[in-house]
């Protein structure tokens, strides 16, 4: 017998009749590698996941999501390491999308066994966006020459330095599609059921309101986390929130000093390309 089983031999009723336990795990951010230091990724997150499903007296999690998306990758990692868990604890999984749940933010969602959303969320985004730039012009304004060497005729693509090639853009929407038919048969099987299949427009890259994606089948209803976990678990339900563990701050001091030379310029990148994603959604 385990130490939550002695406790309920007790004659105290908070330990022969405790409250139901939901651990909240929140997932707020742009998704992206690990280089990017404020990004969500599994690197970043594994150890608050792992303590989401060791909670004692666990009921269910709640997935607190609120993305603009991001990388594709770090997107399914994060979605499989939750239901990996979800499956070895047997465990149900809810999740809720505040502002924005979109893109790759709406794959973290689909984590959950049941999907809840505000009627003003911003909910779906089903396809893929790459973003790059082009200053060819500039650097021949100032004379200067890009020289760029490879070994395989496609192992340079979209280079921002160099003028636009067709046949790079082409490649570049071939490898686009194929993420994309990821993405549609990703939702088509965590919604089986909820959604109609040939519904393409679900799957151009429409944004919806949580209002709108409702009767559409991309989520389960309209709520937020405390007021649905109530409902479903009663009024002494216990949300426990999971954060993630602070690093140290002399940890970046022990980094080498190049590396932290350039770090402002990283983040000041990885700034950037967070608003222009938030941005997509007016926020």
């Amino acid at each position: 017998m385990n130490f939550r089983g002695l406790l309920r031999k007790l004659p105290i009723e908070r330990f022969r009749n405790p409250p139901p336990v939901v651990a909240v795990l929140r997932l707020d951010g742009v998704i992206g590698p690990k280089q990017w230091r404020s990004a969500l990724s599994l690197s970043g997150q594994a150890e608050a996941i792992e303590r989401a499903f060791a909670t004692s007296g666990l009921n269910a999690v709640a997935l607190a999501v609120n993305s603009p998306g991001g990388s594709p990758v770090q997107s399914a990692l994060l979605y499989r390491r939750i239901r990996q868990l979800a499956e070895e604890k047997k465990v149900p999984v809810f999740a809720f999308a505040e502002d924005v749940a979109a893109s790759g933010g709406y794959w973290l969602a689909l984590a959950g066994d049941e999907i809840y959303a505000e009627e003003a969320s911003l909910i779906g985004s089903i396809g893929v966006v790459t973003g790059t730039f082009g200053v060819h012009r500039l650097i021949e304004r100032f004379g200067i020459e890009r020289r760029l060497y490879t070994a395989g005729d496609n192992k340079s693509m979209l280079d921002p330095f160099l003028p636009e090639d067709p046949d790079d853009v082409a490649r570049l929407s071939v490898l686009q599609q194929d993420i994309h038919d990821s993405f549609k048969d990703h939702v088509r099987r965590r919604r089986v059921g909820k959604i109609n299949p040939a519904d393409e427009a679900l799957f151009s890259g429409e944004v919806l309101t949580g209002r709108m994606a409702l009767p559409r089948g991309l989520v389960d209803g309209i709520g937020d986390l405390r007021s649905v976990m109530r409902a479903r678990f009663g009024d002494k339900v216990k949300l426990i929130a999971i954060g993630e563990r602070r690093r140290r701050r002399w940890l970046p001091r022990l980094l080498p000093a190049e590396r932290e030379r350039w770090a402002p310029v990283a983040d000041l990148l990885y700034w950037l390309e967070a608003r222009a994603l938030w941005a997509r959604f007016g926020l």
